[in-house]
């Protein structure tokens, strides 16, 4: 009795197991056949298509290309009959796996681009039939064979910001045309930051199309002087400037946006001033605190004897002067060379305070009398010179150890 007992619990317990081991296949069955179907429904790419949708075109990242591809959204097959035709859906079964896989290669061709899954890639567009103009055509220069500077500027005074936009050059000097073109742009007097454009291009004509954003107030702008410097870079680096153009605000800002020609004062010019000019070159060392100053030689000059010319160079800090030196007598009938190094001490702090005071002088017969004073030239920061000697006196502080020089009209003494 105890042995049937025995077995008939035995096999309750193994039909138990079997049929909990049977309710456990059933159950992993069950949901892995569930995870495949999510799986299978990710990985689906292409959904059947509308009749009616518009075309989405692709744009690629960069710069424009000769071909620009561009692609349809997926249309959804209609279903308004229940009378299908078997046959026709058996013929476009193959068409539609084809173009799933060219929709995933051209997706994965343009990763990184504007994409939506499961687009048909349709066909290019030829972005050569859709060019703008070119910009010598829109903004075409004035007659003349002057170097001149095309640019626009307007002042917004709910953000109290100047906008400057560099557009182009045009009759550049031929020993430039194989050059790198750079552009300087600054806000004078206070700002000592030049703002840098490079020309797309070479040749007689480089174009620029940048944009520069000044931050100043409205109450400063009358005051302010655009400055642009136009500057060719050979190939060891080594720059020349080829002119600059001085453009004040006040003024000029009543017709905002307006296209405007400017003609570059350029080093060359052979027009003298009615008292002469004078060719001065700075260089300032910050290390040494030294400023070291270059009389280079004299044009056009109101000579009233042939007794000769000398330059007169003095170092002012506020009222005071610090130190005066003078060259030796050069005659000449018009044009005089000088070629005359100076150096003065002056510390970084200083010169912010300094300024250098440019005498040209001619001996008098007499030697008890002065000398006769044939014209002036102040170089130094916004508190003593303004225009192209307040320029010249910024380029040096900008560039250290790089000794600039330049043209200076003379002026009467006061």
């Amino acid at each position: 009795m105890a042995d049937h007992k025995l077995l008939l619990a035995v096999g309750v317990s193994v039909g138990l197991l079997v049929l909990l081991l049977l309710l456990g296949l059933m159950m992993y069955y069950l949901c892995r056949r569930k995870d495949q179907s999510q799986y299978q429904e990710l990985l689906s790419t292409v959904p059947s298509v509308p009749a009616c949708a518009a075309p989405v075109i692709l744009v690629s990242q960069g710069s424009w290309a000769t071909e620009v591809p561009f692609t349809l959204p997926p249309r959804f097959m209609t279903r308004n009959h229940d009378n299908q035709k078997t046959e026709e859906a058996e013929e476009k079964v193959e068409e539609v796996e084809e173009m799933k896989m060219e929709a995933q290669r051209d997706i994965l061709a343009h990763r990184g681009s504007l994409s939506v899954r499961s687009w048909y890639p349709v066909g290019t567009l030829l972005a050569g039939l859709y060019s703008a103009p070119p910009l010598n055509e829109v903004v075409a220069p004035p007659p003349g064979m002057a170097t001149r500077l095309c640019f626009s500027v307007e002042y917004r005074h709910g953000s109290e910001q100047l906008m400057v936009s560099l557009l182009r050059l045009s009759n550049l000097p031929p020993r430039f045309h194989g050059n790198v073109t750079l552009v300087e742009l600054r806000l004078l007097p206070d700002d000592r930051r030049p703002r840098q454009a490079k020309a797309r291009g070479t040749g007689p004509d480089p174009e620029f199309n940048d944009c520069f954003v000044f931050q100043v107030s409205g109450v400063c702008v009358p005051q302010s002087t655009l400055s642009v410097c136009v500057l060719s870079v050979v190939q060891d680096g080594k720059r020349h400037a080829v002119g600059r153009v001085l453009f004040p605000l006040a003024g000029e800002l009543g017709q905002a946006g307006r296209v405007l020609w400017r003609d570059l004062e350029t080093e060359d010019d052979t027009q003298c001033s009615e008292l002469g000019d004078v060719q001065v070159s700075l260089s300032y060392s910050p290390s040494l605190q030294r400023l070291s100053v270059v009389v280079l030689g004299a044009r056009g000059l109101q000579l009233l004897s042939d007794a000769g010319v000398c330059v007169q160079v003095s170092l002012q800090i506020h009222t005071q002067v610090v130190k005066i030196k003078r060259s030796c007598v050069v005659k000449g009938e018009t044009d005089h060379y000088f070629n005359h190094r100076m150096t003065f001490k002056l510390r970084p702090q200083h010169l912010d305070e300094a300024c250098l005071r440019f005498e040209l002088q001619q001996p008098n017969n007499v030697s008890s009398e002065p000398p006769a004073l044939l014209g002036v030239l102040v170089l130094g920061p916004f508190m003593y010179a303004r225009g192209p000697q307040l320029q010249h006196w910024m380029d040096m502080v900008n560039t250290p150890q790089e000794p600039v020089k330049l043209w200076h009209r003379l002026s009467r003494a006061t």
